[in-house]
């Protein structure tokens, strides 16, 4: 091959691995949305933030707050996990994992419980759909055992702080 060729695609090369590192930096943002929840006469405002990893860390991980409260906790009652975060140009979901220790409440014990929850929110509508599966504990108690839908309406954040 001749040196012209080889230059060629060495140059064609490091272009391609340019642009593969350029889109990887591009990945590595915040996406936050302010939303609203509201049912009946109550409505409440909050903020979501997904922090997606920084992809020259292979052992990040996307983080997701609301509030300002990472969505990834553990303590002795319990805990709550972000299993997945997906974002594409269309839309952003995530999939939480959330387990609470048996407790007892105004004299009642209740039995440990869960709670799935996937969330998806499109991206130009600005539409969050989360759909909760609660098995047992309080919750299913004071909420209902079984799977619900909710949506709520977000809007952007641009140039969200990190």
């Amino acid at each position: 091959m001749s040196l012209q060729k080889r230059t060629i695609n060495f140059a064609l090369q490091i272009s391609l691995i340019g642009f593969a590192g350029a889109y990887a930096i591009a990945k590595a943002e915040t996406i936050a949305f302010t939303c609203v929840r509201s049912e009946g006469a109550y409505s409440e405002e909050y903020d979501l933030k997904i922090v997606l990893p920084d992809p020259k860390n292979p052992k990040a991980k996307a983080k997701v707050y609301l509030d300002e409260r990472d969505l990834d906790q553990r303590d002795e009652q319990g805990y709550q996990e972000v299993k997945n975060v997906q974002v594409n140009k269309s839309t952003v979901s995530f999939l939480t994992d959330t387990y609470f220790e048996s407790e007892v409440f105004d004299g009642v014990k209740y039995p440990p419980g869960t709670v799935v929850a996937s969330t998806t929110i499109q991206r130009e509508t600005g539409q969050l759909k989360r759909v909760e599966t609660i098995k047992a504990g309080i919750l299913a108690k004071t909420m209902g055992e079984g799977t619900k839908t909710y949506t709520e309406k977000c809007g952007p954040v641009v140039n969200p702080a990190q």
